[in-house]
């Protein structure tokens, strides 16, 4: 007899998710990581080592990794952004399913509080029926 939703709201949410919005949320998860971070350190430090060599495609002072830094700068920006709107769309979505659970809820409180209500005026009529009898 429960009107509150029994369904758990994380898993509906991920099971509806596209595949472009999964691939957005790894790739968000991903470039906030530490991995992340140190392979990416990493790749900038051997950029650095090889064009200091004799090979020097991009020398001093890396022009070629600046361009691409920027670029990476950019789309991390726009990927935040995104990351930033679905995240305040899916808090909105789980704070509606939340009122909405806490509306059937209460509801189901005050029917449970009348029901005991009156329960207790029964058994008071009980007494009062039972208490003159006895006299």
């Amino acid at each position: 007899m429960s009107t509150r939703p029994l369904s758990n709201w994380h898993t509906a949410h991920r099971d509806s998710l596209s595949r472009g919005q999964r691939a957005a949320d790894r790739l968000r998860n991903g470039m906030g990581s530490w991995t992340f971070i140190g392979l990416f350190v990493a790749f900038m430090a051997l950029w650095a080592i090889v064009n200091a060599s004799g090979i020097a495609w991009d020398p001093y002072p890396y022009i070629l990794l600046n361009l691409f830094l920027s670029m990476i700068a950019g789309l991390q920006g726009a990927i935040l952004l995104i990351a930033a709107k679905r995240q305040d769309a899916i808090a909105a979505a789980l704070a509606q399913h939340d009122y909405d659970t806490n509306r059937a809820a209460k509801k189901e409180l005050e029917d449970l509080t009348e029901i005991c209500r009156r329960q207790l005026e029964l058994i008071e009529e009980l007494h009062v029926k039972l208490g003159s009898g006895a006299k």
